[in-house]
C-alpha cells in the first residue's frame, strides 16, 4: 500500500478519504504507463465499494480538469506522460487518415486500425509517435472530444429489403444503414442528405436518417447542392441577418463623410474580368511633377466594407463563419449579402463610395517608397475589363475614340505598366503562368466549350498594384506591432526540394542555392526554362513542392513572393481577413490621431487579441481550403458532364502525372484530365519510378514520363466518382 502525503488534508475534508488529486497525478507520470482503476484500487488499497466510488468519481472530475487522460480501452495516463495532442481528422478513400493540428506545421499519419475508433471530421485527443526512419510521425487515437456532426451526402439504394446510403464523401469509408420508415418514395440512387444516428464505433452497424432530398437526374444545381452540403457551407441569410441589413440605409450621409479625405475629383477606374460582378478595388497614377527625384504617385481604393460591418453583429459573425466567396462556374456563394457585395461596397461606376485608401510613392524603377493609408471617398469614373484596357494600351482605334476623355490617365496606367513589369516586385518572387481554362455554359449551366483564359499585360499590371498595396500595409502594421494576420507562405520541406532536384536532374537541370535555396533560384529557373517545352511540366512540380500558404498572427513570410511580411489588404467584399486589417488599420490610424474612438464616425475600429487572432487565422485557413475543395468538385462533375458526349473519341494529351496506379493526361484543347490506369498497359510490365516520375516497361524499357505527347481514346465517364478513364491509342 501507498502513503499519500496529502492523506491528513483528504482525512479532514471526507469520512472516508481517498489519495489526493495531486498524489494520483504524481504517481501517473512515475508510472508513465496505461493502468485500469482496478489496479489503481490494488495500488492505493482501496477495497470497499464506497471508497471505489469515491474514486471513480474524483477521477471522472481529474478527467474534466485535464489532470488524467481516460483512453478507449478503458485506462488511465498522465498527460505529461504522452505526446499528446488535439486535432481534427482528415479521412482518406484508401481507408487512412492525417490528424490536422493548430501546433504542427504537418499533419500526422492516422493508421487504417486508428482510423477505426473516428471518422473524418472527428476532433480527437491523440498519443504522438515518432516513427524513426520514416517521413511522417504518426498518431494514436486516445478519445473523441468532438464528433464529426455533420450532415453527409449520398446516394440511396435498396438491396435485400435493406435500405442504405453510400456516402459521396470517399473520406468516409462506411455504408450508412437507414434506421427508420422512409416518409415519402425515394428511387434508388437518389442523392440525399443523411444525419447519424450514433457515431461509429469499429464492428458496429452504422445507421442514420434521411434529413433531404436533393434530386436524381445529376445537373449543374445537383452538383453546387452537393458540394453545399459535403463540405457544411452555409449559402442562406438568416432572419436575423436580413434585419440587419434592413437597419443600414441605401445612400451615402453626409456624416458619413466626416474625417475623410475627398477624391471623388480623381479619375479612379475598375479594372476586372468581364463577367465580375463586385469591385472592391478602384487604381489612379499619376507622374510625381514637383519631387526631387521622378517617379509615380500610386492610390489604390479598396471598398471600406468595415464601415458597415460592425465587429460581433449578425452580419459579421456570419461572415466570420463563411470566410469568403466562393466562385462556382455558374453561381457565386458570397462572403457578405448583395446588398452589401454587389451595392454599398462594390465600386460601380458613377456612385460614390466609401473607401479605404492605400497612396504610395514609387520610384521611376517601381520601388515602394513611401506610403500612407487613409480613410476617403472615390467616385470610379469608369469600369473597365482587362482585355479592353490592354487593347486601348496596344492602339484600338475604336474604344480609344470611345474612352479619348479618359485616354490620358489609361496611358499613365500603361506607362506605369511597364515600369512595374521591367522591374517588379514579382520579379524576385516565383511567377507562375498558370494555364487557366474558362468555361463557356448554355442554358442549363452546362459547358458547351472550352477556352484558355489568357493573362494579359492588364492582368498583371492590377496585380502588382494590389502586391504593393499589401506590402504597404503589411509595412504599416508592422511598424505599430499590432497582432494582425499575416499571409504566410513557408519555403519547401527539405525532402520537397531533394525530390525537385532530383527531377531536374532526369531533365538536365539545376536548381542553385545548396541546401536553402531562396525563391530568386526558383524564380531564375523558371525564366530559364519559358521557352522549353517540358515549362509547364516543370511549373506543374515546382508548385506541387511547395508548401500551401495560410493565414496566422506568427509572421513567418512569404517565401513564394519573397517577402518578409505579407498581408491582404485589397479584397474585403471576399476574405474575412482583409476585412479584420481594415479594422486594425483604422484602429492604428485613430490611436495615431490620439483620437476618442466614442467620439466620432470610427466606432467600428476594433482590436484582436493574439489568441483570436490566432483562432480566426486558423478558421480563414479552412475555409479557404473548404472553398477551394467545394468549387473543385463542381468544376470536376462539369468536366466529366463534358467529357460524356466524348466516349469513343480519340483526343491528343501531355502527360499531366504519374502514379504508381497509371498517368494521367491532360486533353489538349480542353485542359481535362484524364487516367490511363497502368493495368491498361498491356505490352509489358511496368513500374513505377518515383523519383523520375515515369512508368518503365521491364522488359522492353518503353517509359511514360511527365510532359510527353499521345494519342488517347477516352474509354468512360464516371460522373458520381468524377473519373475520366483513358487508354492508349495505337494507329
Amino acid at each position: 500500500m501507498v502513503v499519500d502525503p496529502y492523506q491528513k488534508r483528504e482525512a479532514s475534508k471526507y469520512k472516508n478519504p481517498i489519495p489526493s488529486r495531486e498524489y494520483i497525478s504524481s504517481w501517473l507520470q512515475k508510472c508513465q504507463d496505461l493502468i485500469s482503476q482496478k489496479n489503481l484500487e490494488k495500488k492505493f488499497g482501496i477495497n470497499n465499494q464506497e471508497e471505489k466510488k469515491a474514486l471513480r468519481r474524483r477521477l471522472r472530475a481529474m478527467e474534466r480538469d485535464g489532470q488524467v487522460i481516460y483512453t478507449k480501452n478503458h485506462c488511465y495516463i498522465a498527460p505529461e506522460s504522452l505526446k499528446v495532442i488535439k486535432g481534427k481528422v482528415i479521412g482518406h478513400r484508401d481507408g487512412y487518415g492525417f490528424l490536422r493540428t493548430e501546433t504542427l506545421k504537418d499533419d500526422l499519419w492516422l493508421s487504417s486500425e486508428q482510423m477505426k475508433s473516428c471518422i473524418h471530421g472527428d476532433i480527437i485527443l491523440a498519443h504522438i509517435v515518432n516513427n524513426h526512419g520514416k517521413r511522417r510521425s504518426s498518431a494514436r487515437f486516445l478519445k473523441l472530444l468532438q464528433p464529426n456532426n455533420v450532415l453527409i451526402v449520398g446516394r440511396y439504394y435498396i438491396d435485400s429489403r435493406m435500405n442504405f446510403v453510400i456516402p459521396n464523401d470517399t473520406r468516409f469509408s462506411f455504408k450508412i444503414f437507414i434506421c427508420s420508415a422512409i416518409k415519402e418514395d425515394i428511387s434508388t440512387g437518389s442523392v440525399v442528405v443523411v444525419k447519424l444516428k450514433q457515431h461509429p464505433i469499429r464492428n458496429v452497424k452504422i445507421e442514420g436518417l434521411i434529413v433531404e432530398v436533393l434530386g436524381k437526374e445529376m445537373n449543374t444545381n445537383l452538383a453546387i447542392e452537393m458540394a453545399l452540403r459535403t463540405h457544411s457551407i452555409p449559402s442562406l441569410w438568416s432572419e436575423e441577418i436580413k434585419k440587419q441589413l434592413y437597419t443600414i440605409g441605401n445612400k451615402i450621409n453626409q456624416s458619413d463623410l466626416k474625417n475623410r479625405v475627398d477624391l471623388r475629383h480623381l479619375p479612379f477606374f475598375t479594372i476586372d474580368d468581364e463577367d465580375a460582378r463586385d469591385f472592391d478595388d478602384a487604381v489612379f497614377c499619376k507622374r510625381q511633377i514637383n519631387s526631387l527625384e521622378e517617379g509615380w504617385s500610386l492610390w489604390v481604393a479598396i471598398a471600406d466594407v468595415s464601415f458597415y460591418i460592425q465587429p460581433d453583429t449578425p452580419l459579421d459573425k456570419e461572415a466570420l463563419e463563411r470566410g469568403t466567396s466562393i466562385y462556382f462556374p455558374s453561381l457565386v456563394i458570397p462572403m457578405l449579402p448583395e446588398k452589401i457585395s454587389t451595392d454599398l461596397c462594390s465600386l460601380n461606376p458613377h456612385v460614390e463610395r466609401l473607401c479605404l485608401i492605400c497612396e504610395m510613392s514609387l520610384s521611376n524603377k517601381g520601388e515602394l517608397i513611401s506610403y500612407k493609408h487613409y480613410e476617403g471617398i472615390i467616385c470610379s469614373h469608369g469600369r473597365f475589363t482587362y482585355d479592353e484596357i490592354f487593347r486601348m494600351w496596344n492602339g484600338d482605334v475604336l474604344l480609344c475614340s470611345k474612352y479619348k476623355n479618359f485616354l490620358k490617365d489609361i496611358k499613365n496606367l500603361s506607362y506605369l505598366q511597364k515600369i512595374l513589369n521591367k522591374d517588379s516586385i514579382s520579379k524576385k518572387g516565383i511567377y507562375f503562368e498558370n494555364i487557366e481554362p474558362r468555361f463557356v455554359l448554355d442554358s442549363n449551366s452546362r459547358i458547351t466549350s472550352i477556352y484558355q483564359n489568357t493573362r494579359n499585360d492588364a492582368h498583371k499590371f492590377i496585380e502588382s498594384c494590389m502586391i504593393l498595396a499589401n506590402i504597404a500595409s503589411s509595412r504599416f502594421v508592422e511598424k505599430y506591432k499590432h497582432p494582425v494576420l499575416f499571409r504566410n507562405h513557408d519555403r519547401p520541406k527539405k525532402d520537397n526540394i531533394i525530390s525537385f532536384r532530383l527531377f531536374l536532374n532526369e531533365l538536365g537541370l539545376t536548381l542553385l542555392g545548396g541546401d536553402i535555396p531562396e525563391s530568386t533560384h526558383y524564380s531564375n529557373l523558371l525564366r530559364s526554362v519559358s521557352n522549353r517545352p517540358e515549362y509547364e511540366m516543370i511549373q506543374t512540380i515546382l508548385l506541387r513542392s511547395m508548401k500551401q500558404a495560410v493565414y496566422s498572427p506568427d509572421n513567418r513570410g512569404h517565401f513564394g513572393l519573397s517577402l518578409s511580411s505579407y498581408v491582404h489588404f485589397t479584397s474585403p467584399i471576399r476574405r474575412y481577413p482583409d476585412l479584420i486589417l481594415h479594422r486594425v488599420i483604422k484602429h492604428l490610424l485613430l490611436k495615431n490621431k490620439d483620437i476618442s474612438i466614442n467620439n466620432c464616425n470610427y466606432s467600428n475600429s476594433f482590436l484582436y487579441s493574439i489568441n483570436e487572432m490566432k483562432k480566426i487565422g486558423l478558421h480563414c485557413s479552412i475555409t479557404e481550403r473548404r472553398a477551394d475543395e467545394a468549387s473543385r468538385d463542381v468544376v470536376d462533375w462539369l468536366k466529366c458532364d463534358f467529357m460524356h458526349k466524348k466516349i469513343g473519341a480519340i483526343l491528343n494529351g501531355v502527360i499531366s502525372n504519374v502514379t504508381s496506379f497509371g498517368f494521367f493526361v491532360r486533353l489538349n484543347h480542353f485542359f481535362i484530365d484524364g487516367l490511363v490506369h497502368i493495368a491498361s498497359l498491356n505490352d509489358d510490365y511496368y513500374y513505377f519510378d518515383s523519383l523520375g516520375l515515369k512508368l518503365i516497361g521491364k522488359s522492353r524499357r518503353n517509359t511514360y514520363c511527365l510532359g510527353d505527347s499521345l494519342q488517347v481514346k477516352v474509354i468512360s465517364v464516371n460522373l458520381n466518382e468524377r473519373k475520366i478513364e483513358l487508354s492508349l491509342y495505337k494507329t
